[in-house]
C-alpha cells in the first residue's frame, strides 16, 4: 500500500533565487522516502515551482508571515480550531489546502532545517500550527534533522515542547540541539545533517568530477549575513584569508553563492554579492561557480581541495568526502552548526567571521597540514554514519507506515 506524507521544509524558488541547503534537505527526504516506497506532498513558498521541481504535489504555506506574535496566535487557534471543519476558513484561505492535504495523507514530516528558533517565530508558527492539525486529525507527526535555538523564549519554549513530545520521532543534527530538546523534555536522535550524502551514489553526470581524481581547487561559499561585524572591515579580512589560502595551497579558488540567482548571466544577488566584494579586494585570481542546484553542489564540494564557507551545507557535502573544512561563524548559532556537522566527520576547523584573517588564517593552516589525517577520520565514520542515516530514514517510513495498518 502506498503511504503518502504532507511535509514541510523551507523551499521554493522565489524571485529565482536558490537556497541550496534548504532545497538539498527537502530532496534527500524526498528521495529517502521514494526509496521506500512512500510519496510526498510538499508544502511550499512555491507550490508550482516545488511541484515540478520534485516531480510531487505541493501545497502553500499555512500563511504567518508579518503577523505580530498576538495574530499568530489568533491565527493558529482559528485553523486548528478548524481542522474537522475546513469551511469555518475563507474560501481563499490557504489554511484550508493544508488541512485538506493533512487528511488526504497517512502522516506529517516536519523537514530538517536550522529554523526553530526565536529568530524565526513564522517557522515556529508554521510547524507547531501544522503538527496541531494532523493531532487533531489523528495523523503522526515526524521531526527531522533539526537543529534547537540555540535561542528559544519562554513563548516558543512553550509552542515547541509540548508539539515535539507528540512527535513520534524527533531527529536533530548536533549535541547541543539534543540537550536542548532534553531540556524540553523531548527524547531526541542526533545524526548528521539529513543531505550528508544527497547524490553521491548518483550514476556519473556529464558535469560531474571524475571521481579517480584527486580533489582539488579551494572552494569558498560566504553568507550576508555577518553577525553584526563590520562589513567593508571583513570583506578585507576575508579577502586576506583566502590569499593565503590561494598560496598555502598553490589551487585555483572558486567562489559558488549557496544562496543566490538561478539564472548564471544575472547580475549578482545574495550570496554573490559578498563574493564580488571578496573578490575585488583579492591579489590571487579567482573564477565564480553559478549557483545551479543542490546536487551540483554536493559534486562540487566533495571534489574540493579545501572549503572555507559561511554557510552550513558546503560543510554538509564536502566533510564526509574528508574535504578540510575552514568554517567561519558569525554567531553561537553559526557556530553550534558548524562545529556540530564537522564533529561528525572528525574536525573541529572554525574562525570567527570577524577575525578571518588572523584566527582563520591559524585555523586554515592547521586543516591544511593535517588533510590526510582528516580524510582517514571521514572514511572511518562515514560507514557507520551512512548505516545510522539509513536506520533513521527506516525508522520514519515505519512510523508514519504503522498508521496505515
Amino acid at each position: 500500500m502506498l503511504v503518502r506524507l504532507l511535509s514541510i521544509g523551507d523551499i521554493g524558488v522565489s524571485d529565482g533565487m536558490m537556497h541550496i541547503g534548504d532545497e538539498a534537505m527537502f530532496e534527500a527526504l524526498r528521495d529517502e522516502m521514494r526509496a521506500r516506497g512512500v510519496e510526498l506532498i510538499a508544502v511550499s513558498a512555491e507550490p508550482a515551482e516545488s511541484a515540478d521541481r520534485y516531480g510531487i504535489d505541493a501545497v502553500p504555506r499555512i500563511g504567518f508571515a508579518g503577523l505580530s506574535r498576538d495574530a499568530a496566535d489568533a491565527r493558529m487557534r482559528e485553523v486548528v480550531a478548524a481542522a474537522k471543519h475546513p469551511s469555518s476558513l475563507g474560501t481563499d484561505d490557504s489554511a484550508r489546502e493544508i488541512i485538506d492535504a493533512v487528511s488526504a495523507t497517512d502522516g506529517v514530516v516536519i523537514a530538517g532545517g536550522g529554523n526553530l528558533a526565536s529568530r524565526w517565530p513564522v517557522h515556529i508558527y508554521e510547524r507547531v500550527t501544522l503538527a496541531a492539525i494532523a493531532s487533531e486529525l489523528g495523523r503522526p507527526v515526524v521531526v527531522t534533522g533539526q537543529t534547537l535555538g540555540p535561542d528559544l523564549i519562554d513563548a516558543d519554549r512553550a509552542l515547541l515542547a509540548p508539539a515535539l513530545r507528540a512527535a513520534r520521532l524527533v531527529g536533530v543534527r548536533e549535541t547541543r540541539s539534543l540537550a536542548l530538546a532534553a531540556d524540553l523534555g523531548v527524547a531526541a536522535r542526533v545524526g548528521v545533517d539529513d543531505a550528508s550524502f544527497l547524490g553521491d551514489r548518483d550514476p556519473g553526470t556529464d558535469d560531474e568530477p571524475d571521481a579517480s581524481a584527486p580533489p582539488s581547487g579551494v572552494l569558498v561559499s560566504l553568507s550576508l549575513a555577518l553577525g553584526g561585524a563590520q562589513r567593508d572591515e571583513t570583506v578585507a579580512r576575508l579577502a586576506r584569508l583566502i590569499d593565503h589560502a590561494a598560496e598555502l595551497t598553490g589551487e585555483p579558488v572558486a567562489f559558488h553563492a549557496h544562496f543566490g540567482p538561478l539564472d548564471p548571466i544575472s547580475p549578482a544577488r545574495g550570496d554573490a554579492v559578498l563574493h564580488d566584494e571578496v573578490r575585488a579586494r583579492m591579489t590571487s585570481p579567482s573564477r565564480v561557480i553559478p549557483t545551479g542546484d543542490p546536487r551540483a553542489a554536493a559534486r562540487l564540494a566533495r571534489s574540493s581541495a579545501l572549503l572555507i564557507t559561511g554557510r552550513y551545507h558546503p560543510a554538509v557535502f564536502a566533510a564526509p568526502a574528508g574535504v578540510p573544512v575552514v568554517g567561519l561563524v558569525a554567531d553561537d548559532y553559526t557556530r553550534i552548526k558548524q562545529l556540530g556537522v564537522l564533529a561528525h566527520w572528525g574536525q573541529d576547523g572554525v574562525a570567527p567571521l570577524a577575525d578571518a584573517d588572523a584566527f582563520g588564517g591559524a585555523v586554515l593552516e592547521r586543516v591544511w597540514s593535517s588533510r590526510a589525517r582528516i580524510a582517514e577520520a571521514a572514511a572511518e565514520r562515514e560507514p557507520r554514519n551512512r548505516a545510522e542515516a539509513a536506520l533513521w530514514w527506516d525508522a520514519v517510513a515505519d512510523a508514519e507506515r504503522r498508521s496505515t495498518e
